[in-house]
């Protein structure tokens, strides 16, 4: 699942006639990025969701091996896309990737893939150290601790990739929610793990993000 059902309003003028995840990067769209990186581990379904101007997306991947859906009229969030998206992934668990960052490094998805164990862990989050992010002044998201575990606070940040089950989903009764509501119920049952990034990683949510992430991936892209 590609989250890419924004509003685009963070991206000021360069949204004016098109989403944020067909801004360019280094050449390329920040979609085709995604899909760069999803292509490689061959899921058996890709879905991208849409929201602002999703008539551009729909054109843009007309010819690529994807589900696109429509979230009408209301955006639906993180956990409310997913949710909406599982009759389409026809798959539990999951992969979800956030577009509107740059990887720099070994592919993610392929770690989340080796490192999952579904037996102990409801989702598994890739996390940056603080010390490889680009592109965000904010503070970490979680704590990695030695066994794996991720708690609220820390200097990790989530890079916006991760395996998941999908089950606790059903649970939430909003139609758009955030997907921190259900990591928040695998954290506190002591099944919420993380992957440490070994790479340089960018957030393009804005616009000097861009000229950031294309310096980050000229000096530290392997």
């Amino acid at each position: 699942m590609i989250f890419a059902a924004g509003f685009g309003t963070r991206m000021k003028h360069l949204t004016k006639v098109q989403p944020k995840p067909m801004i360019p990067v280094a050449g390329k769209s920040m979609i085709d990025h995604a899909l760069d990186m999803v292509d490689p581990i061959a899921p058996p379904r890709t879905v991208v969701n849409l929201h602002y101007r999703p008539e551009v997306l729909e054109a843009h991947l007309a010819d690529r091996q994807v589900i696109t859906v429509r979230e009408e009229p209301d955006i639906l969030e993180t956990g409310g896309g997913l949710r909406n998206a599982l009759p389409l992934l026809e798959c539990d668990p999951v992969i979800t990737v956030n577009p509107d960052a740059i990887w720099a490094g070994p592919n993610p998805l392929h770690m989340l893939l080796d490192a999952w164990n579904p037996e102990d862990t409801d989702a598994l989050l890739m996390c940056v150290p603080s010390a490889r992010v680009h592109g965000r002044s904010s503070g970490g998201d979680f704590d990695l601790d030695d066994e794996g575990l991720l708690h609220r606070g820390g200097d990790m940040v989530y890079g916006g990739v991760q395996i998941m089950k999908t089950a606790l989903l059903r649970e939430v009764p909003d139609a758009a929610f955030s997907l921190n509501v259900v990591w928040s119920k695998m954290a506190a049952d002591g099944r919420l793990r993380g992957l440490h990034y070994p790479g340089h990683w960018c957030d393009v949510g804005h616009p000097e993000g861009i000229d950031i992430a294309e310096d980050m991936l000229r000096h530290h892209d392997v």
